[in-house]
């Protein structure tokens, strides 16, 4: 039985579940949890596992995470709302991994997907960029770095120009939370991802947001993504990089808050 993860909620209605990237936690989707309350959502946002409260798992794998999420949903869901698929899922970068994998394990749980600052799949297949990747992400803790100090070099370098300067406080905040240990083996995960094969299979109504100047996941990438899945919207924020729910939290909720209103009733997929 996988244990529940940690979470924060707020609101009443439809459920939406906010999962982050590497350097997050449940801090990194604050002013989404509020402002979609405020729209009459039940926003909740988790800690991954080894994140804030959550139990570390072994081995740390994206099958791992998903089952974590799944089981969240599944609790979150009750056993009062059978029928209707349960929730909402967004996912910013590698909890935007965690939302494809649940989707290609477990598509009837999730009833609108929005994809931000992520990509299909990590890396180049030869394996040296991989290993250069986690090797630049993990050298400072080698070196004997604090993830604050971490975060306090890198969260500069994810963001654009337009970022608000409290986004990325907070942004750094989050990242100076995580637990070392936890970084090093959600790093060493993210670079074996790689589910480009299953987003044709992805029959709900699916928005993907980029960052204009985000180069962990280019924009070019996003929207090649989003021409693979049947029907997704594809909208890019100017001025921001990669972590564009806290660089422009109002930019950003608009976007997302305009695309669950526009799809409050499903349509059936069209068939090819």
């Amino acid at each position: 039985m996988t244990a529940v993860p940690h979470f924060m909620a707020l609101g009443d209605g439809p459920t939406v579940l906010m999962l982050h990237g590497v350097g997050g936690g449940h801090l990194a989707f604050a002013p989404q949890v509020e402002s979609f309350a405020s729209a009459g959502y039940r926003a909740v946002s988790w800690d991954m596992p080894g994140y804030g409260s959550s139990a570390p798992i072994e081995p740390y794998t994206f099958k791992g995470l998903a089952e974590s999420a799944i089981a969240l949903i599944e609790a979150l869901a009750g056993p009062d709302r059978e029928g209707t698929p349960p929730v909402i899922l967004i996912g910013h970068s590698m909890g935007g991994m965690v939302a494809q994998e649940v989707l290609a394990r477990r598509p009837g749980l999730v009833k609108r997907l929005v994809l931000c600052g992520t990509s299909p799949a990590f890396g180049k297949p030869d394996g040296d960029w991989q290993r250069e990747f986690v090797a630049s992400r993990t050298a400072p803790l080698d070196a004997g770095q604090s993830m604050a100090e971490l975060a306090a070099a890198l969260v500069p370098q994810m963001t654009g120009p337009g970022a608000l300067p409290e986004g990325l406080k907070l942004a750094e905040h989050c990242m100076g939370l995580v637990p070392a240990a936890t970084y090093r083996r959600a790093v060493e995960c993210l670079v074996g991802f790689d589910r480009r094969a299953n987003l044709p299979a992805i029959r709900v109504p699916t928005l993907l947001v980029a960052g204009e100047f985000d180069r962990n996941a280019p924009p070019e990438v996003m929207r090649k993504m989003a021409d693979k899945i049947t029907g997704a919207e594809f909208t890019q924020l100017a001025g921001m990089g990669h972590l564009m729910n806290l660089e422009a939290p109002e930019a950003f909720d608009a976007a997302v808050l305009d695309f669950l209103a526009r799809h409050h009733h499903h349509i059936p997929p069209r068939d090819h």
